[in-house]
């Protein structure tokens, strides 16, 4: 297939966009850069430096390349960033996906993987997660998602596009070869910055919490690899057809507290990492139980 992924110079796109070429699909990325990195991408990926909110340079690009399908990552992910300016979040990850789709439509392109969230779950009153259950987001991030995932089921209903969300916990790790991995600035996800401790590049590691309904107080988070994650992508969108309605929790089925996190951290470094405690982030969903999935 002849594939658009929106966003594939970030963590998740760039490592999807080389699973995507290893499975032989032709792939051409579009991204702002604003939060990617050009270098994330091997030298012959054709790079579309643009942004969602374009319409005209949406239109020209499908009218040109005739995708078959689009893999959808370009957005803002932090949840604290959305609770402090929940409007910019709307903007960019709610109504660039509608001229997203709108240009899907006006180019006959009705397949489309949507980076989606666990987070539209909010706060489960059972574990493990599964798919049936309700959502009740509790951030502007995660009822962006959920937003965007209304309009997928909408937009099927009306013009037969087919849609697979896959709805994820956290992606961690880096390709195998060492080639590519995590690369935020501001880094805010747990095992690189208890890892840039380790490295001497930060005093300490703030844990956010200490009084959640969990065995150790802190959070409890389902890891997965971010190759895994990117085989689910390829794996969903060679499944997926025109008028599909599909709906994934893409995580391993066991979660790791953060206090976890950082034992094994200290255990493989031989570093102490210091810890100082924090007060719970606004917007995050309170966990609760071991299983995650």
């Amino acid at each position: 297939m002849k594939v658009l992924v929106t966003g594939g110079c970030g963590y998740i796109g760039s490592h999807t966009v080389r699973a995507l070429g290893a499975a032989g699909h032709d792939v051409i990325v579009l991204d702002s850069l604003v939060t990617g990195h050009r270098g994330a991408l091997e030298a012959r990926v054709p790079l579309v430096v643009g942004d969602l909110c374009d319409r005209r340079m949406l239109d020209e690009l499908f009218a040109a390349e005739r995708f078959d399908a689009v893999v959808h990552f370009a957005a803002f992910i932090e949840v604290g960033e959305s609770v402090r300016d929940p409007l910019r979040f709307y903007d960019n990850n709610v109504a660039n996906t509608i001229h997203l789709l709108s240009a899907m439509q006006q180019g006959g392109v009705r397949r489309i993987v949507f980076s989606s969230t666990c987070a539209v779950y909010g706060t489960p009153e059972t574990m493990p997660l599964v798919e049936t259950m309700p959502c009740a987001p509790e951030s502007p991030y995660a009822r962006a998602k959920r937003a965007v995932e209304w309009m997928l089921e909408d937009c099927r209903a009306a013009w037969d596009l087919g849609f697979a969300a896959l709805r994820y916990f956290n992606a961690a790790g880096a390709a195998a070869d060492g080639a590519i991995g995590e690369d935020h600035n501001p880094e805010t996800h747990l095992i690189p910055l208890v890892l840039q401790v380790a490295l001497g590049q930060r005093e300490h590691i703030k844990v956010f919490g200490t009084d959640y309904d969990t065995p150790d107080g802190t959070c409890l988070r389902d890891y997965i690899h971010v190759d895994d994650l990117a085989d689910a992508h390829v794996r969903g969108l060679e499944v997926l057809q025109a008028g599909d309605s599909r709906f994934y929790n893409t995580g391993t089925g066991s979660a790791a507290s953060v206090r976890e996190v950082i034992e094994l951290a200290r255990e493989v470094t031989g570093h102490a990492i210091p810890v100082a405690e924090a007060p719970r982030r606004a917007g995050e969903p309170a966990p609760r139980g071991r299983a995650s999935r």
